[in-house]
């Protein structure tokens, strides 16, 4: 496909009773690996965190595990057909590590490699511009084994693994994002321990995330030297966090979970150094011994493009004073160094993931990161919703998650009007796949899947997107 490295430049939008979007604007949908392929044992591929993570009883609602998903595996012809049918410009897609290197290290597995070039080719086939992710949470069990995300190594085989997927599709993929979301690598995996490995260590889970970032710099280094044409870049999901009230206990609140959700990766990312103020916050987790000397240099090498995920706001209180039982910085969290802080609701609709629906976010979200970060192109990587759907006479109405995507589109159009470089927007998710801790207990699709039969229905808010992506743009209100 002869799309260029980047859309045109932001100019003025067409005026009218519509909302159009710049041209060249990149229209998408998004998946994940583990999500989506199922045969999790052919062709070669190995045991992911995931795998393990999911067969561990109590881990994963009901014992749902991803061996079959939604069986993209050996569907995948009839899937990318299923996106050229709605007008999908762009499609991004995680390849499986223990899929390519088995084991997280060594040569190449070929037949899973082949996989990912019949997807590319496939995609290319049907005008479809592929964008790849090469981490998506599916870490080699040897690797956790051997220490994981907090031990160094890691970041070096993951460089490692980058080099092998662009040897082998560099030539035919343009698009590529190193890491997707490291904060939930880092904290929900082993702070928290609600994903996988399932490990509950704060001084870990602050590891764990530099050494992705510091992974995602020498893999971007490593692509670069063989394919200096890539468009490279990483995806962050990124929250705006408000105080619950004009109490500077609340404000302070605020910022530390501020630093910890966003500035804790944004700022090495894009400025190549830690706030202090966040150092200052996990003086009692870790003394960050763990950073050597030039790692932030290498975590900020350039990149050509910031992904961007966005789901909803964080609404925080702060502590109530005498509520922790125990020593905070001890207690397993996502926060670690802040898990006294309290996450307040607002009585505002919600999602099934009883996520707040928050358009106004988006807009703020992406002023904030071109505003105070950087002047690189952004894409919002991930934008979705989970509602409880139902096939009625073969049809999904998803009125609910319709709204919610022309809410939050309208809200990117809002941002590139102010000036924000938005260049493109992946829907999560083309279809209904394993929710991680959540199973397929909740269905963030456009497309319908039946597990029991592997049927697919696009609902209504895929055939209103395909109409989206014809116009480029919205219906005026």
């Amino acid at each position: 496909m002869s799309n260029p490295n980047h859309p045109p430049a932001v100019g003025v939008l067409e005026q009218g009773p519509e909302l159009i979007f710049p041209p060249g604007f990149l229209w998408g949908a998004a998946t994940a690996a583990y999500q989506i392929e199922g045969a999790a044992t052919e062709g070669g591929r190995t045991p992911s965190i995931w795998d393990t993570f999911s067969h561990t009883e109590g881990r994963v609602v009901n014992g749902h595990t991803g061996d079959v998903a939604c069986d993209h595996y050996h569907r995948m012809p009839d899937d990318v057909r299923m996106m050229a049918d709605l007008g999908l410009r762009s499609y991004r897609f995680s390849v499986a590590w223990p899929r390519v290197q088995p084991g997280g290290s060594g040569p190449a597995n070929a037949e899973g490699l082949d996989f990912y070039r019949r997807l590319v080719d496939e995609l290319l086939n049907h005008g479809i511009e592929p964008w790849l992710t090469l981490y998506h949470w599916d870490l080699p069990q040897p690797l956790e084994d051997a220490g994981g995300w907090p031990a160094r190594d890691t970041a070096g085989r993951f460089a490692d693994y980058a080099q092998l997927v662009a040897d082998a599709l560099g030539d035919r993929v343009t698009y590529w994002t190193t890491l997707n979301e490291p904060w939930c690598s880092a904290f929900l995996g082993y702070g928290s321990g609600a994903h996988a490995p399932g490990r509950s260590d704060g001084a870990d889970a602050v590891r764990a995330g530099h050494h992705l970032m510091l992974g995602h710099g020498l893999a971007v280094q490593a692509l670069r030297a063989s394919r200096p044409s890539a468009q490279l870049g990483v995806t962050v999901n990124l929250y705006p966090v408000t105080p619950a009230s004009d109490d500077p206990a609340d404000a302070d609140a605020a910022r530390r979970i501020d630093g910890l959700a966003n500035r804790f990766f944004l700022d090495p990312l894009l400025r190549g150094s830690y706030p202090a103020d966040l150092v200052a916050d996990l003086k009692q987790v870790t003394d960050f011994g763990h950073v050597q000397d030039g790692d932030l240099t290498t975590i900020a090498t350039p990149m050509d493009l910031v992904g961007i995920n966005y789901y909803s706001r964080h609404v925080v209180a702060a502590p109530v004073e005498g509520a922790q039982q125990e020593p905070y910085w001890r207690a397993p969290s996502c926060w670690p160094g802040s898990q006294d802080v309290r996450f307040v609701t607002r009585g505002v609709p919600v999602t099934d993931m009883n996520w707040e629906i928050d358009a106004p976010g988006l807009v703020e979200t992406l002023r904030r990161v071109h505003e105070e970060y950087t002047d690189l192109p952004l894409y919002v990587t991930e934008n979705g919703s989970a509602f409880v759907d139902e096939v009625v006479d073969g049809k999904v109405d998803d009125a609910d998650r319709l709204a919610y995507f022309d809410a939050h589109l309208r809200a990117a159009h809002e941002a590139i009007t102010a000036g924000v470089p938005l260049r493109g927007y992946f829907a999560w998710s083309l279809m209904d796949n394993f929710e991680w801790a959540w199973g397929y207990t909740k269905r963030f699709g456009m497309v319908w899947i039946d597990y029991d039969t592997q049927i697919r229905i696009p609902k209504s808010s895929a055939r209103w997107y395909a109409e989206v992506i014809r116009r480029n743009g919205l219906a005026g209100q």
